[in-house]
C-alpha cells in the first residue's frame, strides 16, 4: 500500500466539502487544544510522552502488566443514603448483584463534623448520604458485611479523621486485624478549598491532619490507600480536562511533598496514594486525560528519587460525571452514562462508579441502581473490551491528543509551582477562579446553542415523562439518629468520654497523630461531633469569602433575541423603580457545593443584574436577614443534596416574621418534579432545574417581578 499523500487527501475533501471551507473541519476543544480532522503516522513521530508497555514506568498504558485481560476492573456502586440501617439493606443487594467493593456516601452534616443533633443540620442528616455519629453507626452499616474481605471506599474529606476512626474501631469490633482493613479514603482537603468545600479546618491543620493518616496508615494499613487524589469534583465544578488533570496532580504534588515533611520515605506511601477522576461525555479527550495523568505522575515522583517503580504508578477510581445528567429527557442519562464508562475503561481504569440516570432529580432508586450496575456488566462481560489490553494504544489521534494534554497541563502546574506550591495558588484563589471560568464559558456555549445536549436544547421531548425517584424522611431520618445518639450517651463512661476530647486537643496542639488518638475516642464511643469539636477548639472553623467572576458569561454568550428581550425587561424595570433587579443568591444548609449558585451568580450580572452572593452553609434566618438588610427584590436558593423541603419553608417563614414576605423566592437545582407543587403552595415564584437556559430563566424572573 502507497505511503498516505496529504496532498491528495486535501483536494478530496475539497471536493467533498463543496460550499464549506476545508478549516470548518477543525475543531478547538474546550482546553483550547486544535484537533485537525485528520490525523497520520506523521503526528506521532514527535510526542510529548512515552507510550511504553502496560505495568512498566512511565505506566502510560496502564499500571498492570495484563489490565483487563488477567482481571476486570472492579465494579463499585458509590451509595449511602438515610439511616446505617437502610444502607446496610442497599450494600446488601448491590453485592448479591454484581457489585464488588462499596463506595459510601456520607450525608453533608457527617462531612462538615456535626453530629445529627447539631442546629446547623436540620435539612441535611440522611439526605444526600448516610447518617454517622458514633463507631455505633458504622457497626451498623457494615453489619453482615465482613471487612477483612471487603474493599471499602469512603469519600471523606472534612471530617475524616473522625469517620475513619470509626471505621477502623468497627472493623476491630468485627475481629478485623487493622492490617487487613482494605480500601480508600478520600483525605484530599485542597480539592475542598478549591471545589466542594466540605472542607472544616483551615488549609495548614487540614495538611497536618493529610500527613497524619498518610504516617499511621502507612505504618499500620498496609492494604489501605490513603488518600484519594481527586479531580472528580473539580470538572463537576465546571474544570475542563486539562484543568482536572493539571489540578489534581499539583495536589498529588503537594502531599508527597507533606508526607515526606513527616519524615516517610517516598516507598512507604507512595504506591498506596490512588487517584479519582471525573469522566465526562468528550470521549478521546477523557481517554487522552487517563493517559496523561499516568504518564505526568510518574515523572513527578520520579523526581523524588523512588527505589521502587510501583511508586511511579497512577491507580486510579472513576465515576461518571454527574454533572452531564439532565432533568429533561432523563432517559438519556442511561446512554450518558454508558458513553462514559466506555471511555473510563479504554482509559484503564481501576475501578468504577456508574451514575443513574435519575440523579438529576434524586438519589437513585433500586431500579436505576441496578440499570447503572448492569452498564458496567454488560461493558465486561458482553463486548470483548476486556480481551486486549490498551486495545487504542497508538492511535494517531489518541497519542496527539495525548501529547497535547501533557503540555497544557504542565503550564498549568507550571503556573501553580511559581506561586509556590497548590497551598498558595489556593489562598490566591488561582484554581478556583480558574475554573469558574471555565464553567461560566461552557454555559454561554450551552445557552447559545453552541454546545449541543440532546433533549435539552435540541431535540427537546414533546411527552412529559413520569419517573419514580428516591424521596428520604428527613425529619424521621434525624428524629431517629438523636433518639440513637441519646441512648449512646446514656450508656457510655462519659468520665472517660470527656478524657479522650482533652486529650485529642492536646494532640492537636502537640505533635502526636490525631488519627491514632481518634480511633482510641471511637472505641470508647466519643462521636463524630465531639472528635471534630475538640481538634475545633484548637485550629478553629474555616469560613471562605463569596467571590464571583464577571464578564466571562457575558463575553461568551451569543446576542441573541432572549438576550435583547433580557435587556429590554431590565431597563423596563429601571424606568419603574429607578434601580436594577436585586437578587441574593444563597445556599442553605451543609451544601458546599456551589458550582450552581456561582454560575447564576456571574451570568445573571452579566446580564444586568446588581446579585449579592450570601456566604456558604447559611441557616434560613441569616439568609432572610442578608435579603432584608440588602433590600433584594427575590432570593435564588440553589439546592442540590434535598434540603429543599426543610430549608425552603423555614425561608419563608423567616421573612414572613420580619414583614418581609414582599421578597421573592426562586429555587433551583436537583430538585424532583414531584416536589415543586409543594413548593409553590408554600409561595415558592419558580423552581428551575438542571440544564434550564439562563437568559430564558431571566426572562421569567424579570415577569415575576
Amino acid at each position: 500500500m502507497s505511503k498516505i499523500n496529504i496532498k491528495d487527501w486535501i483536494n478530496s475533501a475539497e471536493k467533498e466539502l463543496k460550499e464549506k471551507k476545508l478549516e470548518e473541519l477543525f475543531w478547538e476543544t474546550p482546553e483550547g487544544i486544535k484537533v485537525k480532522p485528520l490525523y497520520t503516522e506523521d503526528d506521532i513521530k514527535q510526542l510529548n510522552h512515552e507510550i511504553g508497555l502496560p505495568g512498566l514506568p512511565p505506566y502510560t498504558r496502564g499500571p498492570r502488566a495484563t489490565m483487563y485481560a488477567n482481571r476486570p476492573w472492579t465494579i463499585r456502586q458509590y451509595a449511602g443514603f438515610s439511616t446505617a440501617e437502610e444502607s446496610n439493606k442497599f450494600y446488601k443487594e448491590g453485592l448479591k448483584n454484581g457489585v464488588m467493593g462499596l463506595s459510601v456516601a456520607f450525608d453533608l452534616a457527617t462531612h462538615r463534623g456535626y453530629d445529627s443533633d447539631h442546629q446547623r443540620v436540620v435539612a441535611d442528616v440522611g439526605n444526600a448520604g448516610v447518617a454517622i455519629d458514633s463507631v455505633e453507626d458504622m457497626n451498623k452499616l457494615f453489619d453482615g458485611i465482613p471487612l477483612e474481605k471487603m474493599s471499602v471506599s469512603m469519600t471523606m474529606n472534612g471530617a475524616v479523621i473522625p469517620v475513619l476512626a470509626c471505621f477502623i474501631a468497627s472493623g476491630l469490633n468485627q475481629g478485623c486485624p487493622i492490617e487487613k482493613l482494605t480500601g480508600t479514603i478520600q483525605n484530599d482537603i485542597l480539592k475542598e478549598f478549591m471545589v466542594r468545600n466540605t472542607f472544616i479546618f483551615p488549609p495548614e491543620p487540614s495538611m497536618r491532619i493529610v500527613a497524619d493518616i498518610i504516617e499511621f496508615t502507612s505504618k499500620k494499613m498496609p492494604k489501605f490507600n490513603s488518600i484519594s487524589i481527586s479531580g472528580y469534583h473539580m470538572q463537576e465544578a465546571g474544570a475542563n480536562q486539562v484543568q482536572e488533570l493539571a489540578y489534581t496532580l499539583a495536589d498529588g504534588k503537594e502531599y508527597l511533598e507533606a508526607a515526606l515533611k513527616r519524615g516517610l520515605d517516598i516507598d512507604d506511601f507512595a504506591p498506596r496514594l490512588s487517584f479519582f477522576w471525573s469522566i465526562g461525555m468528550n470521549f478521546f479527550m477523557e481517554i487522552a486525560k487517563m493517559r496523561a495523568a499516568r504518564f505526568m505522575w510518574s515523572e513527578i515522583v520520579k523526581k523524588f528519587n523512588p527505589k521502587n517503580s510501583r511508586s511511579l504508578a497512577l491507580r486510579t477510581h472513576c465515576q461518571t460525571s454527574g454533572v452531564s445528567l439532565m432533568e429533561q429527557d432523563a432517559y438519556n442519562n442511561i446512554v450518558r452514562t454508558t458513553v462514559e464508562a466506555m471511555a473510563a475503561v479504554l482509559g484503564g481504569t481501576q475501578s468504577l462508579h456508574t451514575n443513574s440516570f435519575d440523579e438529576a432529580l434524586a438519589l437513585p432508586t433500586t431500579f436505576s441502581a441496578r440499570i447503572a450496575r448492569n452498564t458496567q456488566l454488560i461493558l465486561s462481560e458482553e463486548t470483548g473490551i476486556t480481551n486486549v489490553i490498551d486495545p487504542l494504544a497508538g492511535s494517531y489521534y489518541l497519542e496527539s491528543l495525548t501529547s497535547s494534554m501533557v503540555v497544557e497541563a504542565n503550564k498549568l502546574i507550571s503556573e501553580i509551582d511559581d506561586v509556590g506550591g497548590m497551598v498558595k495558588a489556593i489562598e490566591m484563589g488561582i484554581p478556583k477562579m480558574r475554573i469558574e471560568e471555565s464553567s461560566a464559558k461552557r454555559q454561554a456555549k450551552v445557552d447559545s446553542e453552541e454546545q449541543i445536549i440532546v433533549g435539552v436544547n435540541k431535540y427537546k421531548p414533546t411527552q412529559k415523562q413520569d419517573i419514580n425517584i428516591l424521596s428520604i424522611d428527613n425529619d424521621k431520618v434525624r428524629k431517629k439518629q438523636i433518639s440513637a445518639l441519646n441512648e449512646l450517651k446514656k450508656s457510655r463512661d462519659n468520665k472517660i468520654v470527656d478524657e479522650y476530647i482533652e486529650k485529642i486537643s492536646e494532640v492537636a496542639r502537640g505533635n502526636g497523630n490525631l488519627l491514632e488518638i481518634c480511633v482510641e475516642a471511637a472505641k470508647n464511643f466519643c462521636t463524630v461531633g465531639e472528635m471534630t469539636g475538640a481538634m475545633e477548639k484548637v485550629f478553629g472553623r474555616h469560613t471562605l469569602s463569596s467571590k464571583t467572576i464577571s464578564g466571562v458569561y457575558g463575553k461568551n454568550v451569543k446576542s441573541n433575541e432572549k438576550i435583547s428581550s433580557v435587556n429590554t425587561h431590565i431597563q423596563n424595570f429601571i424606568d419603574r423603580k429607578g434601580r436594577r433587579p436585586r437578587m441574593l443568591v444563597v445556599k442553605m444548609g451543609q451544601d458546599g457545593h456551589d458550582r450552581g449558585a456561582k454560575l447564576i451568580a456571574t451570568a445573571f450580572a452579566d446580564l444586568g443584574f446588581d446579585i449579592d452572593v450570601g456566604p456558604l452553609f447559611q441557616t434560613p434566618d441569616e439568609a432572610a436577614k442578608q435579603a432584608i438588610e440588602n433590600d433584594v427584590h427575590i432570593i435564588g436558593v440553589s439546592t442540590l443534596a434535598a434540603g429543599h423541603k426543610t430549608l425552603v419553608p423555614l425561608l419563608i417563614k423567616a421573612l414572613k416574621n420580619n414583614d418581609a414576605d414582599g421578597i421573592k423566592v426562586i429555587c433551583g437545582g436537583v430538585i424532583p418534579p414531584q416536589d415543586y407543587s409543594d413548593l409553590y403552595k408554600l409561595g415558592v415564584s419558580k423552581v428551575f432545574g438542571p440544564g434550564t437556559n439562563i437568559p430564558e430563566a431571566a426572562i421569567e424572573i424579570m415577569d415575576i417581578l
